[in-house]
């Protein structure tokens, strides 16, 4: 699958790769601080001294949203991609 003009991807293929492209920065930051604040409230590997468990709470309850938007941003149209790749799903030719 190549990224360049004039090779042979579909409009929707590559939007959709671009999709995954951008989906996976933000994504890989919001991962980690998920992570970080249920360490946190659980109190693992000290970390409870750098935040308060409430807080934690706080900003932990802010991301259920925001992540699940963009692993559904990522995820998605990788899956349709690499079912594409396996042959699974037809590609589709343009008009």
């Amino acid at each position: 699958m190549c990224i360049r003009k004039g090779c042979n991807m579909s409009k929707l293929n590559f939007i959709l790769l671009k999709a995954v492209r951008w989906s996976g920065w933000p994504l890989l930051p919001l991962l980690l601080l998920f992570l970080f604040t249920g360490y946190v409230m659980d109190g693992r590997y000290g970390l409870g001294k750098i935040l308060d468990e409430k807080s934690a709470l706080t900003f932990h309850r802010m991301l259920h949203i925001p992540l699940i938007i963009l692993v559904l941003a990522h995820s998605l149209p990788a899956v349709y991609l690499a079912l594409q790749r396996w042959g699974w799903i037809k590609h589709r030719d343009e008009p």
